[in-house]
């Protein structure tokens, strides 16, 4: 009788995932294989409900929706902050990520999703919200 993945089990795999436009934006297949254990929150909570019921060497293919992958994409977590609130040594790209510490402590990770004249546009959101993503599993092992 073979073993099946449960809540609680350790799980080594290797994995591709997709978005719907079919770009690979990370693939374990070059890397060691993904070691992790289901419940304690690191993954993707629809992702760890895929894995239960499978069994080592197991391949299976799922597709999340957005709002069980990385969230929808919200306008609301798009800021403008005018150049003159901004630090004057503060050399920014378009589309470069940097950590901004909020009035409470807590860092927040953005994009800068645009520069104009007398302003720069933050976005907050998750690269991958509002995108489906599409992950392909092979389980090699349970410890």
């Amino acid at each position: 009788m073979s073993i099946e993945v449960k809540m609680g089990d350790t799980v080594k795999l290797h994995y591709k995932a997709k978005t719907e436009d079919l770009i690979i934006f990370d693939s374990s297949t070059q890397m060691d294989p993904l070691v992790f254990t289901l419940g304690d929150g690191q993954i993707l909570p629809a992702f760890e409900v895929a894995l239960i019921g499978m069994k080592v060497g197991d391949k299976k293919t799922i597709n999340l929706q957005s709002e069980e992958a990385f969230g929808p994409y919200i306008q609301e977590l798009i800021t403008t902050v005018n150049k003159d609130e901004l630090p004057p040594n503060l050399d920014l790209e378009k589309n470069q990520q940097l950590q901004i510490q909020q009035p409470d402590g807590q860092v927040i990770l953005v994009k800068v999703a645009d520069i104009t004249d007398a302003a720069v546009i933050f976005d907050a959101n998750h690269p991958l919200a509002g995108k489906d993503i599409e992950f392909d599993i092979h389980l090699l092992s349970i410890e």
